[in-house]
Order: structure tokens, then sequence, then C-alpha cells
């Protein structure tokens, strides 16, 4: 699949509104982790990803026609990661493709942010691969993008928030035009 900055719009239109095992849309928490990720001083890339590190849900319900099995991992990042690497650089994919990672590090090396975990993420976590090995670890914090990688997964996590009032998805289509390749 390839996408466009006008696809991307249109699935968030269609599949935006899907709950996905939290208590929140999927815009919702896109447009609440970017809005984190804005106000941490983010740079524009980041801010994107934020945006968009969850697109890969959004076309596996395009797949599968509206489908969800919380109990599979459809590896969203890895799918997300892919089909925006036309559109924008790897400051922009390399934290979506990591930001799962970044959940299981996170729950490794600091044991009291698993308790912070929403129950999607809980639940998400074993299909996603558990805590990290010792090898693991070593490869994660070598990644070059592993930093915007946990920053992302932190406001992933925040993202959730029922009814919190944060700007509309077109509030960042000048940022995606500009970051557009």
């Amino acid at each position: 699949m390839t996408l466009d900055l006008d696809n991307i719009c249109e699935l968030f239109e269609k599949w935006g509104s899907n709950v996905y095992d939290e208590k929140i849309s999927q815009l919702d928490h896109a447009l609440q982790t970017a809005a984190l990720a804005e106000n941490a001083g983010s740079s524009d890339e980041l801010i994107i990803a934020a945006l968009l590190h969850d697109i890969g849900h959004l076309i596996h319900l395009q797949n599968e026609n509206g489908k969800v099995n919380i109990t599979v991992n459809d590896s969203h990042e890895a799918v997300g990661a892919r089909v925006l690497a036309n559109i924008f650089s790897p400051d922009v994919t390399a934290p979506i493709a990591l930001h799962v990672e970044a959940k299981r590090y996170l729950c490794t090396i600091e044991p009291d942010y698993f308790y912070s975990l929403s129950l999607g993420s809980v639940r998400s976590l074993e299909n996603q691969g558990g805590v990290m090995t010792s090898d693991e670890i070593q490869r994660f914090e070598n990644h070059p993008s592993f930093l915007a990688a946990v920053a992302l997964r932190r406001w992933d996590e925040g993202g959730k928030i029922s009814n919190l009032n944060v700007a509309p998805f077109a509030y960042y289509s000048e940022l995606m035009s500009k970051a557009a390749r």
C-alpha cells in the first residue's frame, strides 16, 4: 500500500472514530499524542510521528473492512512506518517503527512504567514480545532514534484522556505538507 497526504486524511476520516481497545478514539489518541509532543517543544518531524504513530491500526482496519482482533499483534508500528516512508523522512518513520519496542524497553528498565499502562497497552504488551532481554535492550539503546522513540512512547501512553480538548487534525496539515518529501 502506498499513501499520500490525502490518503492519510481519508484514513482518519473513515476509521479515526474506532476505539481499538482504549477508552478514546484513534483520532483523539493521535491528536492528544501530537499535542503532547508539540507541548514538549519537539521537532516538526517528531510531532508528525506522534500524530501518525498508530496509522498502522487504521490501515489494518481498512484492509480488514473494519474488523479488529485485539488478541493478534498486527505489527501496526512496522506497517505504519513502511507506508509512510515514501512520504516522510526517517525522522518521522523511525520513531513510529520503534514505539512498540520503546514500550517493551520502558517496562523492562522502569518496572513502575508497566503500572502506568492503560489496560489496552497491558493486553497488547505480551503479543508484542513482553519485556526485553538484555541483548534487546542493548540493541534498542544503540538505535539512532532510540530517544525519539522513548519520548513518543511516553506521549503515546499519556494521550489517552477522555474528552480532552485539543487541536483538530487539520491543524497539522501544513506541518505534514512541509515535512513531506
